[in-house]
């Protein structure tokens, strides 16, 4: 007797569909599972026994073949429980699912019988969406997730013992109607239908989704002062270029970069599912979601992170914090304290704005397009730079040397905007601080420049041009080149720096609302890049 259901499994961030044939046959009762399984899956018959005897149903005293296909595919993780034991209940026509229906299961069995929710549900689910499947059988738990996938039938199952033959139940007779009648989501074969979850294929959906990291006091208008460093961070937010603020303790660095998010736009809805399926994938979405993420992501890890935590790994490897702070924020509090070669790993995502782990059998892509935001204290006491006379620095060269060179050249060079914050001297002649939402403003009104000049691009940011349609699509007055060209020789930049200043002058004018680049643009830019050479 031989029997065959569909699976999925994670490969990165993405789902990967996975054919569960079952053979059943004459012989000694031996149960093994072929296919390149890992110790979880091949740990799954032992779950599956359990959980069908303890249900009511019988495990066949036979000799049972199980493949997962493709054969040459590493399979891992327990996503593959139910569709196992399913296939063995209807391999041995103890179920019988219906024929119309083309069905991906999902989900975990406990010994009980149970049914435990999975990570990655919302990538499988758009993957079920994609392969044409009309409908997917999956953790009670995990239906909130699953919904949020539009134009699939999703039902969700508490427990194994909800599956029994002779019951049908559809989406309408959920509802009270119980004669059984074909529905759009189609019947299935149930018998507890008062402890399921059945939605048909979803109308809409919400992107006012649950927030990552909300800012609900904190506003800009809260910090006196800094006018030079909220021009540079609303720079940065405009194109989405990497900061870096450099001052004593107590200047409001963190406090700056804190408030970043609040003058960001929201995701799109094609950004917010990227986003939602980066933190299904990693297993962050433990609360039932009531629509897509909204907000930008803000990851801010410690110093003490390993290399593995912030790019990714492990035997099954899982995004790292610059994957979780994709289409978002990643912000190194006191950039120095980090391990040299922690740092050293971000050289290549900041440039390819990805992250491929290659394993033995299979390479792993995550996305990781963030922009960097970082804070450092100009040397280990903090008061290099401090003018009052009871914050004398107390550090020799020599450790100030060490301090610094923790922080390598070529990182350096691909943070676009390096700024000093001074102490905030007498506040109460700041004046009036701007607002958050004034900020966003402008910010956004810069985002809908480059919107409307990149239209049917890959880019979307200035940050984000390079090499041809760089020279292409920027262009500078005589007088700008002209100032350009010797700042270049006379602070010793590199070419990347170049980029990157030519980069942040059209950010600039797309925030001045400037059709052209002009030179006080340029010079703009250029100051934010003094610090490669009077500190480092």
């Amino acid at each position: 007797m031989y029997g065959k259901l569909y699976s999925s499994c994670l490969y990165g961030i993405d789902g990967v569909l996975i054919e569960v044939e079952t053979d059943l046959s004459n012989g000694l009762p031996l149960t093994s599972i072929i296919g390149l399984p890992d110790s979880a899956v091949r740990e799954a018959v032992e779950r599956v026994r359990a959980a069908i005897k303890n249900c009511g149903y019988q495990y066949p005293l036979q000799r049972i073949t199980i493949n997962l296909a493709p054969a040459d595919l590493r399979k891992e993780g327990s996503s593959f429980d139910l569709a196992i034991a399913i296939a063995l209940l209807t391999t041995s026509g103890q179920l019988v699912l219906p024929p119309q229906e083309r069905t991906l299961v999902l989900g975990e069995l406990a010994l009980d019988g149970s049914i435990r929710p999975v990570p990655g549900i919302l990538s499988m689910v758009d993957l079920a969406k994609r392969q044409g499947f009309t409908s997917v059988l999956l953790p009670y738990e995990n239906v909130e997730e699953a919904r949020l996938i539009r134009g699939i039938g999703i039902y969700g199952l508490q427990h194994l013992k909800d599956l029994a033959p002779g019951h049908t139940l559809t989406s309408q007779g959920l509802n009270g109607n119980t004669s059984g009648g074909a529905t759009s989501a189609g019947p299935i074969i149930l018998k507890d239908y008062s402890h399921l979850h059945i939605s048909g294929p979803s109308s809409a959906r919400s992107n006012q989704g649950r927030e990552i990291l909300s800012y609900p006091h904190e506003d800009y208008s809260d910090v006196l002062g800094q006018h030079h460093v909220k021009r540079a961070l609303m720079i940065a937010a405009a194109g989405m270029h990497n900061i870096m603020l450099v001052g004593p303790p107590g200047t409001g660095k963190t406090m700056l970069i804190k408030r970043l998010p609040t003058i960001l736009p929201p995701l799109s809805e094609e950004e917010a599912l990227e986003v939602t399926k980066v933190l299904s994938a990693a297993g962050h979405l433990k609360e039932a979601p009531q629509g897509l993420i909204a907000d930008r992501p803000f990851r801010s890890p410690h110093h003490t992170i390993s290399t593995s935590g912030l790019i990714g790994g492990g035997g099954i490897p899982k995004p790292g914090e610059v994957s979780l702070a994709h289409r978002g924020i990643l912000f190194l509090d006191e950039l120095p304290e980090f391990q040299r070669q922690v740092l050293e790993v971000l050289r290549q995502p900041l440039e390819d704005q990805m992250v491929t782990i290659s394993r033995a059998r299979a390479a792993f892509t995550f996305p990781a397009q963030f922009m960097l935001a970082c804070s450092m204290n100009p040397c280990p006491c903090g008061y290099l730079s401090a003018q009052a006379e009871d914050q004398r620095c107390i550090c020799s060269p020599a450790r100030v040397a060490a301090y610094r060179a923790k922080i390598s050249g070529p990182l350096l060079d691909r943070i676009d905007l390096q700024v000093e914050v001074p102490p905030p001297g007498d506040w109460r002649m700041a004046g009036t601080s701007p607002s958050s939402v004034e900020m966003q403003s402008k910010v956004m009104a810069a985002h809908a420049i480059q919107a409307k000049r990149y239209t049917n691009r890959s880019v979307r940011w200035n940050s984000q041009l390079s090499g041809t349609f760089l020279r292409k699509t920027i262009h500078l007055p005589r007088e700008a080149e002209h100032l350009l060209d010797q700042t270049i020789q006379t602070l010793n930049l590199s070419m990347r720096a170049h980029d990157r200043i030519m980069k942040m002058a059209q950010t600039i004018a797309d925030l001045d609302h400037e059709g052209e680049i002009m030179t006080a643009h340029v010079a703009e830019a250029i100051q934010y890049r003094q610090l490669d050479l009077s500190l480092f």
